[in-house]
């Protein structure tokens, strides 16, 4: 027996912290190959790689589709709603919703993530009602880890995620952030 999932907004625009979260639409397929042609993305993530025009106009395909199905988010990460700088993501669990992002290399450092994670992890409590969120990172992956503890994120005690991406293991730590009681 299935339960029935509540779809998402057919259009998804959120802002603050200086950062518009947008849909990511056909005007970026030929900016996204620059974002996501990464050795960092190819190695943390599992977007494919290599990351040519075909992939990203399959990854905005499959944006719209996932949402369609009432099962992830992707948003495009930019300062004005124009010219994306990378992805933040939202995936529905059973107990909540997995966050991600990738930010692309000529825009690390600018805090993006963190400011992206913060405004999903907003939309999931304040809008879809979420009690908690999780980040699903791997201990070695430094940049993350620093997103994570930025964010207010705590290392969850549960079992590692282990399995097998782009031919190499990985094990994933789980680091969860509840709804605070002013949120409610």
């Amino acid at each position: 027996m299935t339960s029935a999932v509540s779809p998402f907004p057919a259009r998804i625009e959120l802002s603050g912290e200086g950062l518009v979260l947008r849909d990511w639409t056909e005007a970026d397929v030929s900016a996204m190959p620059d974002l996501f042609e990464d050795p960092e993305v190819a190695y943390w993530t599992p977007i494919v790689s290599p990351f040519d025009r075909q992939a990203a106009a399959a990854r905005v395909e499959t944006a719209r589709r996932l949402r369609a199905e009432g099962r992830t988010i992707l948003l495009a990460i930019t300062v004005d709603g124009g010219a994306p700088l990378g992805e933040v993501m939202l995936r529905r669990l059973p107990d909540g919703a997995e966050l991600g992002y990738a930010v692309g290399p000529a825009h690390r450092g600018q805090g993006l993530a963190a400011r992206a994670v913060r405004i999903m992890a907003a939309y999931a409590f304040e809008q879809l009602g979420l009690e908690r969120v999780v980040l699903e990172l791997e201990a070695e992956n430094a940049a993350s880890v620093a997103v994570a503890t930025k964010t207010g994120f705590t290392l969850l005690d549960v079992p590692l995620i282990e399995g097998e991406e782009k031919g190499r293991p990985f094990a994933l730590q789980t680091w969860g952030l509840s709804r605070s009681p002013e949120t409610s």
